[in-house]
């Protein structure tokens, strides 16, 4: 586990995806009881959902996970990515501890291209593209997504700090550069197989993603 850098506080940066609270209400999973919070994002349609386990108003090193929305990981349990098996573990890890913020980051389906691209990068992985060549192939950003919006939400939370579930170094440098210290990365091991191993390489050599040598 590594602690990237932590800068002072950033107040009233550019940090700019302003959310607004929609709907607050209990939410009741296998994994234990949750507050969830709908928020709206202001420069376009997207709808974030927060689910918040115990007090994190005010709270430091507070369990973190930003997710991004994967209708065929998180619902279907495609093994093409690593996405499903992430969600499950991050909030099993959170109801270890009793606390903990999962930020269900909608619009970021498929690296943010959206479900039909997404698919359509899938029959090109197919004739043997990897995911970045897929999406640049279909004329699309290899990584389309933004979580300035997850900064304002943890604003919002009255999150100080966090201690992240990422192998994602962009959630880092995000968080860091708008004011949010990330104390400590806590590792999503997944296993590595057949059907996603080139997926999650890829992540490793083009985004630096972190790995585990013990996936």
């Amino acid at each position: 586990m590594s602690t990237p850098s932590q800068p002072p506080r950033v107040d009233g940066d550019s940090a700019a995806q302003c959310v607004t609270l929609a709907a607050k209400a209990t939410l009741p999973t296998r994994y234990g009881t949750f507050t969830s919070y709908a928020f709206r994002v202001s420069a376009g349609d997207a709808e974030h959902l927060a689910l918040v386990m115990g007090d994190v108003s005010g709270q430091a090193s507070v369990l973190t996970r930003l997710h991004s929305e994967c209708l065929t990981g998180d619902v279907l349990g495609s093994y093409r990515c690593d996405c499903g098996e992430q969600l499950d573990l991050a909030l099993r890890y959170i109801a270890a501890e009793g606390r903990g913020v999962l930020l269900y980051l909608r619009g970021h389906e498929g690296r943010g291209i959206g479900l039909s691209n997404k698919i359509r990068a899938y029959a090109l992985q197919e004739q043997g593209l990897d995911t970045v060549e897929a999406n640049l192939e279909l004329g699309l950003p290899d990584d389309a997504r933004e979580y300035e919006s997850a900064v304002a939400i943890l604003r919002e939370l009255n999150v100080t700090s966090v201690r992240l579930m990422s192998n994602n170094p962009k959630k880092f440098d995000t968080l860091v550069k708008h004011g949010i210290p990330v104390c400590e990365r806590v590792a999503l091991a997944i296993p590595v197989r057949d059907e996603n191993e080139r997926y999650i390489r890829t992540k490793q050599v083009k985004f630096g993603h972190y790995f585990e040598e013990n996936e």
